[in-house]
C-alpha cells in the first residue's frame, strides 16, 4: 500500500554529504540562516564551514507551533475548556504544517541514507523485506572500525559522535502527540470509518523501515495454529469472526477493549482536537497494530519540560507473558499496569484533567483490565525453527556464519551479558550512559542529553521489530550493531559483525 503523505516519498539521500554537515545538526549555534529548499539537492564533500553553520542553526531550535486560539466560551475559573475556534486553530496547524515537516526531513536526510535498499533474501516473518546496510552517517574522513578505536573522550572532545546515534527527536517536539503510519491509518478507515489521520503532521520515517502490515498474530495457547491473523488487520469489525472458536469469552471481550477507542489528547470529540471531525480516539492496537507493533510513535508523558520528552517507538507486545518489566523507563511491573497506565496516562501525556476534559476512561481493574491483560499474555513470539528448547542455536540446523555469530553474542559482543537466552532479556534496566560521547544539545527543539536506565528489551523475533532502540534512532540491524561496539568499546571485527547479524535474524 503506498503512503501518501509527503514524508513518504523520501528520496534517495545525495551520497556524500559531508560529516560536518552531519553533526552541524548536533551542535547549537543560531545563525539565523534560511533552510534549503526540500527538493533542493544536498551538496556534496567539501560542504563549507558558513553551510555547515546554516544547517546547525535550522535543525537546532524548535519548528514552529503557534499557540491555541483563545477560549471561545465556557472558560470558567481561567482554566480553559478548550472550547477554542477550531477553524482558526486547524488553519494556523496546517499551515505551519509544510516547515514542521520540511525540517524533520531535511534532519533525517542529515543523519542517514534513506534509500530503498532491502536484502535479497531476509525478510520479516510475514514476508517483508528488511532493508539491509548501516544508515548512520559516518564523520566524514572515518570508517566504523577508525571511529571505534577511539575513546569516547576523544569523540566527545572532537565532536565525532555520529549524527544518527543522537537521540531521535518527535517530528513536531514542542507538541508532540501519537502519529501513525499511512498504511495502518488507511486500513482502518476502509475498515471502521474512523480516522487517525492528523491534519497538522504525518509520520516521518519511510514505510520500508517500518514493521510490516499487518504483522502475522501468534498464540501461546494454539501454536498449531499459525497466523491467526488471517493476513487481515485485526478490528472491531472483523474480531469477532477471527477470533470466535479460538479465544474463551473473558479473551474475546479483553480483545474487544483492546481494539475499542477511547480518547486521546489529539483524537477526542472537542476542539482541540488534531483530527478534521470529532474522533472518537484511539485504541491499543492503533499502535500495537495485531498486537505487535506498526512503528507508530509518541512522547512519553512523565518529563517535563518538553524538549526533554523522549520519543517512543511502540514496542512489540510479543512475548508479553514472559516479561516482568513494562515501558521503556517506567518499570512497571505487570501487563495489567501497563495497560492501566496507557489510557489513564499516556493518552493524555500524564494528565488527568485533560482526560476529564476530552474523554475520561476509568477501566475496572477486575472486569476489564484483566481481560485485556489475559489477551496480551497470549501473544506469542513468531517462530524461530533454528532456536534449540533453550533459546540458542541447533547446531544440526544453523550455519557456520550463525553459529560463530552466536559466540560473538555471548563473548565478545557482550550483547549476552543483558540480552539472556532463551527469550533475550534479563528482565532489568541499564544504563549506557551514551552522553559520554557527547555535549548535551539541541536538536530540531529536543535536548538530547542523558536517556537514563532503559529497559533491556527482548530480541525474539528481532526482525520484525523496525526500527530500533527505544526512540526509534537506529533503522536497521546493522545500525544497531555500530551503535553497541561503539558504546560497548568492543572493537569488533568486520566479519565479526557480519556473523553477529546473521545470529540476530535467526532469532
Amino acid at each position: 500500500m503506498m503512503r501518501t503523505s509527503h514524508f513518504a516519498g523520501t528520496r534517495t539521500s545525495v551520497p556524500g554529504w559531508s560529516c560536518a554537515a552531519a553533526l552541524a545538526l548536533a551542535c547549537g549555534n543560531p545563525s539565523g540562516q534560511p533552510l534549503t529548499e526540500r527538493n533542493a539537492p544536498l551538496e556534496a564533500e567539501g560542504t563549507t564551514a558558513a553551510r555547515s553553520a546554516a544547517q546547525q542553526a535550522s535543525l537546532s531550535e524548535p519548528p514552529p507551533n503557534s499557540p491555541p486560539p483563545p477560549a471561545m466560551c465556557g472558560d470558567q475559573n481561567g482554566g480553559g475548556d478548550q472550547h477554542v475556534d477550531f477553524a482558526a486553530l486547524r488553519a494556523a496547524k496546517v499551515a505551519e504544517k509544510p516547515e514542521v515537516e520540511q525540517r524533520q526531513l531535511a534532519l533525517l536526510e542529515l543523519r542517514y541514507d534513506l534509500s530503498d535498499n532491502p536484502s535479497a533474501d531476509v525478510t520479516m516473518t510475514g514476508g517483508k523485506p528488511l532493508q539491509s546496510g548501516v544508515r548512520v552517517r559516518l564523520p566524514e574522513g572515518f570508517t566504523w572500525e577508525s571511529l571505534a578505536a577511539l575513546s569516547p573522550e576523544e569523540i566527545r572532545a572532537q565532536g565525532l559522535f555520529p549524527a544518527g546515534f543522537f537521540p531521535l527527536p518527535h517530528p513536531k517536539q514542542p507538541e508532540g502527540g501519537m502519529l501513525f503510519p499511512e498504511f495502518h491509518i488507511e486500513e482502518v478507515l476502509a475498515q471502521t470509518g474512523r480516522d487517525l489521520r492528523r491534519f497538522d503532521l504525518d509520520l516521518d520515517l519511510p514505510e520500508r523501515f517500518l514493521p510490516e502490515f499487518p504483522p502475522p498474530i501468534f498464540l501461546t495457547t494454539r501454536p498449531d495454529l499459525g497466523d491467526v491473523s488471517q493476513g487481515q488487520l485485526v478490528t472491531t469489525e472483523n474480531f469477532y469472526e477471527l477470533f470466535k472458536c479460538i479465544l474463551n469469552p473473558k479473551q474475546l471481550d479483553g480483545l474487544r477493549l483492546l481494539l475499542t477507542p477511547f480518547a486521546q489528547q489529539q483524537f477526542n470529540l472537542i476542539d482541540d482536537r488534531r483530527s478534521d471531525r470529532p474522533s472518537l480516539g484511539v485504541a491499543c492496537f492503533d499502535c500495537h497494530a495485531n498486537g505487535h507493533t506498526n512503528g507508530a510513535t509518541h512522547l512519553v508523558g512523565d518529563v517535563r519540560p518538553q524538549e526533554s520528552r523522549h520519543r517512543i517507538d511502540t514496542v512489540s507486545l510479543r512475548g508479553v507473558n514472559i516479561q516482568q518489566l513494562f515501558g521503556s523507563q517506567r518499570a512497571l511491573s505487570s501487563v495489567e499496569d501497563f495497560t492501566e497506565f496507557e489510557q489513564r496516562a499516556a493518552y493524555f501525556d500524564g494528565d488527568p484533567v485533560l482526560a476529564t476534559k476530552k474523554g475520561l476512561n476509568p477501566l475496572d481493574r477486575g472486569a476489564q483490565v484483566q481481560g485485556m491483560a489475559e489477551f496480551q499474555k497470549l501473544l506469542d513470539f513468531p517462530p524461530a525453527p533454528r532456536l534449540d528448547i533453550d533459546g540458542r542455536l541447533d547446531p544440526a540446523l544453523a550455519s557456520d556464519a550463525e553459529l560463530r555469530g552466536q559466540d560473538v553474542f555471548f563473548g565478545k559482543g557482550r550483547c549476552g551479558e543483558c540480552h539472556e537466552a532463551p527469550y533475550y532479556t534479563d528482565q532489568l534496566m541499564h544504563d549506557l550512559k551514551v552522553e559520554r560521547f557527547y555535549e548535551p544539545t539541541l536538536i530540531n527543539g529536543m535536548r538530547a542529553g542523558a536517556d537514563g536506565p532503559i529497559k533491556t528489551f527482548v530480541l525474539r523475533g528481532i526482525k520484525d521489530s523496525p526500527p530500533y532502540l527505544h526512540d526509534g534512532r537506529l533503522l536497521t540491524l546493522e545500525d544497531t550493531i555500530e551503535f553497541f561496539n561503539l558504546v560497548l568499546e568492543t572493537q569488533l571485527t568486520a566479519g565479526e559483525k557480519q556473523d553477529l547479524l546473521a545470529f540476530l535474524l535467526t532469532l
